[in-house]
């Protein structure tokens, strides 16, 4: 049962040698993993790195640069005065023009030389040359088509062989998403900058342009775009097209270089287009026939919503795919083809961009319960497919205050294309009263309060003493425009 002293000594010695021995192999391998802990993290960024070149060399190769000649003819300084002062001058100027100048981006899709690129980009040219980055040749392009709309183009160089991109699908693309945008800023070809996808559905971006008679859906990028980046190509980490660089918000009416907000037209909507200028001439669009609007949450909340997305349907158009399917005003459209819908700008382009002929299934909310209605969607008559109703927001004074109507006369109705409808015509606006916040001006013509009918001003008279104590009045207004929308008047 005892152990002799030498014999415990060599149990002392042989556990102190193996602690010795586990505490060095501990050592070792934690020096080890820390080493090798960096050496990963540098191999990571290495891959990424590499990763990054590869797919911009994939990629480059089909971005060209483009520039563009537009000949201007001089105007006769002396003509003014010329109308003014009508003797005999005895010194004409001859006539001449000067040449302005312009550079952008392009795409190749095909290899037998359609380039897509911006409307901006050619619009006016005289003469366009692409440069190819890879030979330093300049071809000579033709444009195919055009649409300001979108502001889509296409152009075409005569040469075979060219590079080309794998066209990407924009509706895959997610917010957060690493992107790269590839062109040629301040005239610096083949000019690359990394970012990320910042948004998507951006919408009313180049607020100069009418919005009823444009389509863009941008995607939102903080990738360095500057000018000369339009028409260029916005691709993901797989060296896909997933947009069309276009537009730039600088912050500033004085600055022209980027701030980190860029937009690109996405490519799904691009592709459309292109494919309807190549083989038909024109774009062709498709037609709902509403009129819409969006929905803030105090209307949400006056027509017991759950949220704020959807558009609400003010009037719908006679002979349209809408009226012939049994669309009516009030109708909130909630889904359209089995997609979602967000807001206005969404469901325009969504309208747009479907096939003419097409039975589409649309959810509507319908006085609180949801009903499918199917239409065929038409063709867009010019272009008014879906134009924006009236804004909604609100102010803080008494719903109906500083409002002042009267009789729809034969010869109002005459004046302002009123014939065949009902209401009340708005003769008054007072500044600062919650109409007047709400865009309602004299000419107007009141349809429905809180959803009854309006015909004439005793029924107004009677319909408003109803009202006493309500801080949210509902109006149902057609401008003299044409447009008819839904109006929250809203109170203290």
């Amino acid at each position: 049962m005892f152990r002799s002293a030498s014999t415990q000594w060599s149990i002392v010695i042989i556990i102190t040698v193996a602690l010795g021995f586990t505490f060095v192999l501990g050592f070792n391998n934690f020096i080890s993993r820390s080493a090798i802990g960096d050496v990963s993290d540098i191999d990571y960024l290495e891959r990424a790195n590499r990763a990054f070149i590869k797919v911009v060399n994939q990629a480059k190769h089909a971005v060209v640069q483009i520039a563009t000649t537009k000949k201007i003819k001089q105007r006769d300084p002396f003509e003014d005065f010329r109308d003014l002062f009508p003797f005999p001058w005895n010194f004409t100027p001859p006539e001449g023009e000067r040449e302005a100048h312009g550079l952008g981006s392009g795409v190749i899709v095909t290899a037998d030389g359609y380039i897509l690129t911006n409307n901006h980009v050619i619009e006016g040219a005289d003469e366009i040359i692409v440069y190819l980055p890879d030979s330093n040749r300049e071809l000579e392009a033709k444009i195919i088509g055009r649409d300001p709309g979108t502001d889509v183009a296409v152009i075409k160089v005569e040469e075979d062989n060219l590079p080309t991109i794998t066209l990407g699908n924009s509706d895959e693309v997610e917010v957060g998403e690493w992107v790269i945008a590839i062109g040629s800023p301040f005239g610096y070809a083949q000019t690359v900058t990394r970012g990320m996808v910042s948004a998507k559905g951006r919408s009313n971006v180049m607020v100069s342009l009418d919005p009823n008679k444009v389509w863009f859906d941008f995607i939102q990028t903080d990738a360095a775009i500057n000018p000369g980046n339009s028409g260029g190509a916005l691709i993901n980490i797989h060296g896909e097209l997933i947009g069309i660089n276009t537009a730039i918000a600088t912050g500033s009416a004085f600055s022209r270089s980027n701030a980190g907000v860029g937009f690109a037209i996405p490519i799904n909507l691009a592709q459309n287009v292109m494919q309807d200028l190549i083989e038909k001439g024109e774009v062709e669009r498709g037609w709902l026939g509403v009129y819409i609007q969006n929905i803030d949450y105090d209307m949400a909340e006056k027509l017991g919503l759950q949220n704020t997305d959807g558009a609400l349907v003010g009037q719908v158009q006679p002979d349209s795919p809408a009226g012939e399917a049994g669309f009516k005003s009030g109708d909130v459209i909630v889904e359209f083809d089995g997609k979602p819908v967000k807001n206005v700008g969404q469901l325009r382009i969504t309208v747009a961009s479907t096939d003419i002929g097409k039975s589409v299934d649309v959810k509507v909310i319908r006085d609180g319960r949801e009903k499918i209605l199917s239409v065929k969607i038409g063709k867009l008559p010019g272009e008014s497919i879906v134009a924006v109703g009236g804004a909604v927001s609100s102010g803080n004074v008494k719903p109906l205050a500083g409002l002042k109507v009267r009789n729809l006369t034969p010869e109002i109705a005459e004046r302002y294309g009123y014939e065949d409808e009902d209401g009340v015509v708005v003769t008054e606006v007072s500044p600062g009263a919650p109409a007047y916040k709400e865009g309602i001006r004299p000419g107007d013509l009141i349809k429905e309060i809180e959803r009854q009918p309006v015909k004439n001003v005793r029924n107004y008279k009677k319909v408003t003493k109803e009202l006493k104590g309500k801080k949210t009045v509902l109006l149902l207004v057609k401008r003299r425009s044409g447009a008819t929308g839904f109006v929250l008047l809203k109170s203290k």
